[in-house]
């Protein structure tokens, strides 16, 4: 049997199935915290779709359809709240070493977009990811299935926490991908750190959230608003921040749609979501290895199915936590 064609049966599905995408992490285990950067050494078109009340993001405006720059060279997903935006400067600064970036004249200026999730309720908080941690994880980035769990951006990241942090567990990140017979693939990645709870879509159960008092089963967050339960501070710090991606030729307009489409995921899989204490952010990348028209149809297709395994990827970063 031909060793790759092996290789590729087993290998786990993961974001960097899709040709040309590199995902590396930089893990703060004091804290714990960290980021986890997505990076091409080709420019990837790219959009990006904003939600919930409470976002922290970098050079989301230069994805509009109107912007100059038509491609990127790098997303990255960091904790740290506000802080861990530095990790874009860290993120530049290891590919214009590379040589990697849009060229006005003689100057090289990587394109880094980026969001932010708050972990601050644990531990240090002097402890966040910075310029440093960013070019750590963008030195890292490779080709190998994603780790997932409790690692990068997922270091720090816990869900259910609408009545109150002692109620609440470890998300975390996780990773997913399909590819068609024809070539076609789309992947996820994303990390998990809501105020509601995770429910499997399929079955309906709660996968993650809110704990009884007892810790044994889940107290069901919608279940207990129902009922006019009041929710209990400190309800804040939260965001789930993913990154979706295909081998697709897409536009920037096209990306939009994609991570429009994308957040079906977060109502199929977290119960409340897009709340005005989330800051959920999606980047939709195209790296254009695959040749398929960009129309309305296709980009429809690929939204849709970048909403199926960013679905898998919510449940899988969940799973991989720890306790």
């Amino acid at each position: 049997m031909d060793m790759a064609a092996e290789f590729a049966g087993l290998r786990r599905p993961s974001l960097t199935d899709v040709e040309g995408i590199l995902v590396g992490h930089c893990t703060l285990g004091q804290r714990p915290t960290g980021c986890t950067v997505v990076l091409s050494e080709l420019p990837m078109a790219a959009g990006v779709d904003v939600r919930g009340g409470a976002p922290g993001t970098r050079e989301t405006d230069l994805l509009k359809a109107e912007g100059a720059v038509a491609g990127i060279n790098a997303v990255f997903l960091s904790g740290g709240s506000a802080f861990g935006l530095d990790v874009g400067t860290g993120v530049g600064q290891f590919l214009e070493e590379k040589g990697i970036g849009y060229r006005a004249g003689d100057v090289i200026v990587p394109i880094v977009c980026g969001a932010i999730l708050f972990d601050l309720h644990r531990g240090d908080t002097r402890i966040r990811p910075d310029a440093r941690a960013g070019f750590e994880a963008a030195r890292a980035a490779g080709p190998a299935p994603v780790p997932e769990g409790n690692v990068g951006a997922g270091a720090g990241c816990t869900v259910g926490k609408m009545f109150g942090l002692s109620r609440a567990m470890r998300g975390g990140l996780g990773s997913w991908s399909w590819r068609r017979a024809d070539g076609l693939c789309v992947g996820a990645l994303v990390a998990v750190n809501c105020v509601g709870d995770v429910r499997d879509p399929a079955r309906g159960t709660i996968v993650a959230g809110a704990r009884k008092t007892d810790g044994n089963g889940f107290f069901d967050c919608i279940a207990e608003l129902r009922r006019g339960n009041r929710p209990e501070p400190p309800m804040g710090g939260n965001t789930v921040i993913g990154v979706v991606a295909t081998n697709a030729t897409l536009d920037k307009a096209c990306c939009s749609w994609v991570a429009q489409m994308s957040h079906d995921a977060l109502a199929r899989c977290i119960d409340p979501t897009h709340t005005l204490l989330d800051g959920d952010t999606i980047f939709a990348v195209a790296t254009g290895r695959h040749p398929i028209e960009p129309t309305a149809l296709n980009t429809s297709v690929i939204g849709a199915m970048a909403a199926d395994v960013l679905a898998t990827a919510i449940l899988r970063g969940c799973q991989a936590a720890e306790i």
